[in-house]
């Protein structure tokens, strides 16, 4: 791993519905069209679909065969996966859990979902998480967020303890509310100078279709790679040397609020 660059692929999956198996299975055919990358990145509750009522779809955490999968992945690839789970936690609470595996460390750090999705219902079974994370890997500092987080910008803001690189974003984000994911994603990027990956789903479950688009953009708004309506892999590269010269450059960043 080069820690000037940071090249990251978009795994965008039909998600099979509570089939974790079959998801996992796609997953893998993904990774192996675009071998050899530093991350993988792959939607929200890539393993279940967007189960928003998880008794009997969701896994406990400590047998979690996603999880135990992305952990495994990531030690035989020598890299990172990132992507949210629905998991039970001993206490028997559920939550929407955005887990970063560092196959190269042998680390696996989480972040619970702050804004659950209450149009869907998602608050009524979850449990919403209260903090931020920011991880680091290699030289890059990387904020982890999941789909509705997506629409709260003080909650993503670049700050003084919260300093970062890019954000990862995973979703299950519908075809009837994409002119939103279109226009925020770059927003959020534009606003905290910052790269952004946005992992969207493709395909249907028993609520939404979704068309995919899942979306790398850099720290100026410019989309660096869009996947279309398909399952896809798709690879793009992050820059570290270009992102500090625009941030030293054009110092946005020292005048926010």
């Amino acid at each position: 791993m080069n820690n000037q660059q940071l090249t990251v692929t978009l795994l965008q999956t039909d998600i099979q519905w509570g089939d974790c198996a079959l998801n996992i299975e796609h997953a893998e055919l993904l990774m192996n069209r675009q071998p050899g990358s530093d991350l993988y990145v792959l939607p929200e509750m890539w393993s279940t679909g967007f189960a928003t009522e998880p008794h009997g779809i969701a896994h406990d955490e400590s047998d979690n065969p996603a999880l135990q999968w992305m952990r495994r992945a990531a030690g035989l690839r020598h890299c990172a996966i990132s992507g949210s789970v629905a998991v039970r936690l001993a206490d028997g609470s559920f939550r929407n859990r955005h887990y970063f595996v560092d196959g190269r460390a042998g680390q696996t750090y989480f972040y619970d979902k702050h804004h659950l999705f209450s149009y869907g219902h998602e608050d009524q079974y979850y449990t919403a998480g209260n903090e931020h994370l920011v991880v680091e890997y290699g030289a890059w500092r990387l904020l982890l967020l999941t789909c509705y987080d997506l629409r709260f910008p003080c909650w993503s803001r670049y700050a003084t303890g919260r300093e970062y690189d890019a954000i990862l974003l995973v979703a299950n984000w519908p075809v009837s509310r994409q002119e939103a994911w279109q226009v925020l994603t770059r927003a959020r990027a534009i606003e905290n100078q910052c790269y952004l990956v946005g992992v969207n789903r493709t395909g249907d479950d028993h609520k939404c279709h979704y068309v995919g688009e899942s979306v790398a953009v850099d720290f100026k708004g410019h989309v660096m790679a869009r996947c279309g309506a398909d399952e896809e892999a798709l690879s793009t590269t992050f820059s570290m040397e270009e992102l500090l010269a625009v941030r030293s450059k054009f110092r946005v960043l020292d005048e926010r609020d």
